[in-house]
């Protein structure tokens, strides 16, 4: 038997680090792919991937397999069953995966490549990040020379942007609003300000607190109506959504925090995904 410390690493100065959040996962796939094993299984906390967070939605189901695309955007879009750089590791060197629980010998869910059908369902689950502020850049300067500076900078910070939206500008100048993470803020906050300044125009200010609903699946690239369905989902329920970023296998939406429980539940019930 060979034991590994999966959080902790080298840098390239040969001084001991650890590799943050979701290192254990990283480097239990990344043996795995070494010794090209037929699947690694990873022992968590949770008993594997459910169609929405069970402490939200009591009768969500717990999905049998799940390809590598939707796991990582369930991943990024706030499910925490798993870090996204573990499975972007295990879908570049095709490693089938298990998240199953430590405390149980349940089946748990398993993570790999599927080819999806028309029979397909449209969504395999619903996430949400509750940790999400909005941003607003008033004034910006309209053209793409700020644009690319605005980016370019936050990207050299290391920092990530979301639902990005551009208001119609006047005079020269433009509004612009999108979401970070609510732990980034002050930095994003720093930098864009600092870009600002270089630019001779604009203000940046917090918009306020948001959540952020994600829906999830490769079937969405079948089967049309799903922005029809998730929209009089969330109408149902009162909720307005603020801000919106697509992708051919995913839809999110920001709205505001309070409701965000009852949002999830009314898609969750609306695609189908109750446990009968």
């Amino acid at each position: 038997m060979v034991v590994v410390a999966g959080f902790q690493g080298v840098t390239e100065q040969g001084e001991v680090t650890t590799l943050g959040r979701g290192g254990s996962d990283l480097t239990a796939i990344a043996v795995a792919a070494s010794i090209k094993a037929d699947l690694c299984q990873i022992y968590t906390d949770v008993d594997g991937v459910y169609t929405a967070d069970p402490r939200i939605v009591l009768n969500a189901s717990k999905l049998p397999e799940i390809s590598y695309e939707e796991m990582l955007e369930l991943a990024s879009s706030g499910s925490k069953v798993m870090q996204s750089r573990s499975v972007e590791f295990a879908q570049k060197y095709n490693v089938p995966f298990e998240v199953r629980s430590s405390f149980n010998d349940q089946p748990g869910t398993l993570v790999k490549a599927i080819a999806k059908t028309l029979e397909d369902a449209a969504i395999a689950g619903v996430a949400l990040d509750r940790l999400q502020t909005r941003v607003t850049v008033s004034d910006l300067p309209d053209n793409p020379q700020a644009f690319a500076a605005l980016f370019d900078d936050l990207g050299e910070a290391g920092l990530s942007v979301d639902m990005i939206i551009k208001n119609l500008g006047k005079d020269g100048k433009s509004n612009l609003t999108f979401s970070v993470t609510t732990d980034q803020f002050s930095r994003v906050e720093k930098v864009v300000g600092e870009t600002l300044k270089k630019l001779g125009s604009g203000s940046v200010r917090s918009a306020g607190e948001i959540s952020k609903l994600s829906i999830v699946g490769v079937g969405m690239i079948s089967h049309p109506g799903v922005a029809g369905t998730l929209f009089k989902a969330l109408a149902s329920v009162g909720v307005n959504s603020e801000l919106i970023t697509t992708s051919e296998i995913k839809i999110s939406v920001a709205l505001e925090p309070a409701k965000a429980d009852a949002a999830v539940r009314a898609v969750h019930t609306a695609f189908g995904l109750d446990k009968a």
